[in-house]
């Protein structure tokens, strides 16, 4: 397939367009075969996922099914303390966690909301779990994306959105990333035709406040005012209410259990850094000084911050303000695991769309595959110990979306 398009940048296109329709769905078919495979060799080496020692599936949920069965128990202080969370965690679970401790390092707002968990047994809650996290995922990311259209039936563009590995990655180990993504989809669909919707869903990233680091940077940008104001009272009702129900103790234990995991996983942890997709890891591994690698990671994180700027007052596309606004985010926090690369997902989705419909630019079609492997790359890093490409990646993931939207800003002109 080959585009025709000429104009004065006519030289940025790519001259063959071999990122079609068809072979997106062929990619993604293979991907959820090999998914499928994986999943099953797990399954068959472990004996039915009952083998001791060796990690199951949705050992991240363990944790918020334990901390609901302690909030629905009224100790919501204990959830923080570990030596209690751990024995609850034996005790409740046994053989799932038995070759590791798994601690809660959420903060109340998290809490609050898994509360209702508990009320389901552990393994059809967790089934439950991955099932309406997919289905957010992927109705949040054809919206705002417009993939569908692509294709005879939604239901195909729905299954080459769940193809992304990063959904794999976050459903097998039980993590909330599918639904963060698809808040933050959500939000920037909702910003302009349904303020109030959008705010809400960004007051609700307070279960994990970092992920919503660049809202107001952007929303500031694109002057959308009601938005904001909505956002910063949805997240302060929601965060009053979660202390309310858990107590003010939870704060304190809160912050200290953020402490902990900056001095021992994000800066002592050799083996977190080869799952962390950051500058900060990357430099770590290279044997930087923990103040230079904050130094960098700063740095990164202001180039992101500004290119989200510049592409949320460049455009109204919504496809390019969430991609930039996902990508960004994942470069600008310096504490980030694989599995939140299915913020990714959504930006490479966006991403494929203008492709398809306006041509591919150069380097664009290379640069999206290898940003689709990634989250398989970082989740199995952890057993390969391979270097860390992942910011050199969302980096030129980066500047894709950015150069796109100089060329069909200028272009349109």
């Amino acid at each position: 397939m080959y585009f025709s398009g000429r104009g004065v940048f006519g030289t940025e296109r790519c001259i063959h367009n071999w990122l079609t329709r068809e072979r997106v769905l062929l990619y993604s078919c293979v991907m959820l075969v090999l998914c499928a495979i994986l999943l099953a060799a797990w399954g068959w080496t472990s004996g039915g996922f009952m083998a001791t020692g060796v990690t199951r599936p949705g050992v991240d949920f363990s944790v918020f099914w334990t901390a609901s069965h302690m909030m629905l128990n009224g100790s919501p202080a204990a959830v923080y303390d570990y030596p209690t969370f751990a024995r609850a965690e034996s005790a409740l679970l046994g053989a799932y966690v038995n070759h590791g401790f798994y601690p809660w390092l959420y903060p109340p707002t998290l809490l609050l909301l898994v509360t209702p968990l508990a009320l389901l047994p552990y393994t059809l809650c967790y089934l439950l779990f991955v099932c309406v996290g997919a289905w957010l995922f992927a109705t949040s990311t054809l919206g705002v994306s417009g993939f569908a259209t692509h294709f005879r039936r939604p239901q195909v563009a729905g299954l080459v959105v769940l193809a992304y590995p990063g959904v794999y990655v976050a459903a097998s180990i039980g993590q909330n990333a599918l639904l963060t993504a698809a808040l933050m989809a959500f939000a920037v669909r909702w910003t302009e035709k349904k303020p109030v919707l959008a705010g809400i869903c960004i007051g609700l990233l307070a279960i994990k406040p970092q992920l919503a680091v660049l809202f107001p940077v952007v929303l500031i940008a694109a002057r959308a005012w009601k938005t904001m104001w909505v956002a910063a009272i949805s997240a302060g009702a929601f965060t009053g209410l979660s202390v309310l129900v858990c107590g003010t103790q939870s704060l304190h234990a809160f912050a200290a259990s953020t402490r902990l995991a900056r001095e021992l996983v994000l800066e002592n942890r050799t083996l977190y850094l080869f799952a962390s997709p950051t500058p900060f890891a990357a430099l770590r591994l290279a044997d930087a000084s923990i103040a230079m690698a904050y130094i960098a990671q700063g740095g990164v994180a202001l180039i992101a911050a500004v290119a989200a700027c510049y592409v949320w007052k460049r455009t109204d596309d919504l496809r390019m303000r969430a991609a930039v606004l996902a990508v960004a985010t994942l470069l600008a926090i310096p504490y980030l695991w694989f599995y939140e690369l299915t913020w990714l997902g959504v930006a490479l989705a966006c991403m494929t769309v203008c492709g398809l419909e306006k041509g591919w630019r150069r380097g664009e079609q290379a640069i999206l595959v290898v940003a689709w492997l990634l989250p398989l790359y970082e989740y199995f890093n952890r057993l390969t110990l391979l270097p860390q490409i992942g910011p050199v990646v969302l980096l030129l993931a980066l500047l894709v979306i950015v150069r796109r939207v100089r060329l069909d800003t200028q272009e349109a002109a």
